[in-house]
């Protein structure tokens, strides 16, 4: 969330914001209830001030003139009971109005109403030439007995999959590459918890917003909250240090979270069907950045971890293009978004599988996420985060750009090690 002290400073840049984000928000109703809260504070706390200085004096008071002190005393914790009555229900809309205020988005950031404006940053390597007809994913993978859709589909529904035998190999191949290379750029391995409590997807800024996404567990006490399934280790990894104040000279913290992730991709029927491109549960390497609350450091960071995805990527010899994401295309907190997305032969389109993201103190505000600067001042952190490497978009990647006449799949030389040395998967 922002700073409400910021906002009353700034209504105008939260307002031009929302707009450019095309998120409906009320920031004169929210400075309206500010107002309204900080008048019944000092109203409430006149009120305290008053209270105690004729506590003081009761003791030393005789007769009417204590009577009358006595009453008084009376009123004045009625009215700072009235006042406080008349508070929650304000202080609670107001953070419920919080938590709803978007991020405002970068200044180089096109103004969009979907991905269809984001904009081009730049490409890297050369579609794939086939001297034969090009087969999609699905039929090069069940071909190969790596994959079976019908049988998971009789399991779990629509938009399951079974990775089987080469299948399930490549899959930890690409994880544990991407695990690999992202520890030697300094970031710590860490497997979360991918069941959390409500608090971290708000604290996250999934929630309020995209509770029609994810997956709900009711707890059958009622003394427990509802449990809930995340999208992504983004959100368990961030919340880790939530409620902290962190040291400076722990800063920054890389992590990077490898978990399976879960979706419900409601509002997609009939779109993405075919195959393994959009499904309810998926394995991830991500990458998360704590650090300082810093334009230029966090411009920086960001630069750094779209930078370990175009490895990843360049390592496995795909092609892919860099976006700049549009207003409509990045969420109510992001500050500003890039996504890589890969070619896809057989579908003749690149597709994303990448999005590096930076908040700024969006996250931290939520989580309470602070630390202490050198100067002693605590402030809250800045935060980033971008997939290193996610499955199972990134095999139909690999299989339809590696694709070879006979229907085998090339495997990339980063990959092979991983691989017992094979070269080619399905030969």
């Amino acid at each position: 969330m922002l700073d409400l002290a910021w906002i009353r400073e700034h209504p105008d840049v939260v307002r031009e914001g929302a707009e450019r984000k095309q998120i409906a928000f009320d920031v004169d109703e929210l400075l309206r209830l500010d107002e309204e809260r900080r008048g019944l504070i000092r109203l409430q706390e006149q009120a305290k001030a008053e209270q105690n200085a004729l506590g003081k004096q009761v003791a030393t008071l005789q007769g009417d003139s204590k009577q009358q002190a006595l009453g008084r005393l009376k009123q004045l914790k009625a009215k700072v009971a009235e006042h406080s009555d008349a508070l929650k229900p304000i202080q609670a809309t107001i953070d419920e109005l919080m938590l709803a205020c978007p991020n405002p988005p970068a200044d180089e950031v096109p103004v969009g109403a979907d991905d269809s404006a984001n904009t081009l940053r730049h490409t890297w390597g050369e579609k794939p030439s086939f001297d034969f007809e090009a087969q999609e994913h699905v039929e090069l993978m069940q071909a190969l007995e790596m994959l079976d859709i019908e049988r998971a589909g009789k399991l779990a529904g629509s938009r399951s999959y079974v990775l089987k035998g080469d299948g399930v190999l490549l899959e930890q191949a690409v994880l544990r590459f991407g695990m690999d290379l992202i520890t030697s750029r300094g970031f710590t391995l860490l497997q979360v918890p991918v069941v959390v409590k409500e608090w971290a997807l708000r604290g996250t800024a999934y929630f309020p917003g995209a509770e029609v996404q994810t997956y709900r567990i009711a707890n059958p006490t009622a003394e427990d909250e509802d449990s809930w399934l995340v999208g992504t280790s983004e959100v368990s990894v961030t919340a880790l240090h939530a409620g902290e104040i962190l040291d400076v000279a722990q800063l920054p913290i890389k992590y990077a979270g490898i978990s399976p992730c879960f979706r419900r991709e409601a509002g997609t029927y009939g779109k993405d069907t075919r195959g393994i491109y959009r499904v309810h549960q998926f394995n991830k390497v991500e990458q998360v950045v704590i650090d300082v609350a810093d334009v230029e450091t966090s411009r920086a960071h960001h630069a750094a971890i779209l930078q370990n995805a175009e490895d990843c990527m360049q390592a496995l010899e795909l092609p892919y293009r860099v976006v700049t994401c549009s207003t409509g295309d990045m969420g109510r907190g992001a500050r500003c978004k890039y996504d890589i997305e890969a070619w896809m032969a057989g579908r003749d389109a690149y597709g994303e599988t990448h999005s590096a993201t930076r908040f700024h103190e969006y996250q931290a505000r939520r989580l309470n996420l602070r630390y202490r600067d050198a100067d002693g001042k605590v402030r809250h952190c800045h935060t980033l985060n971008n997939t290193v490497i996610a499955a199972p978009r990134i095999l139909i990647a690999l299989v339809e750009n590696h694709q070879q006449a006979d229907g085998s799949i090339r495997v990339p030389e980063a990959l092979r090690p991983y691989l017992g040395g094979r070269e080619v998967i399905g030969a």
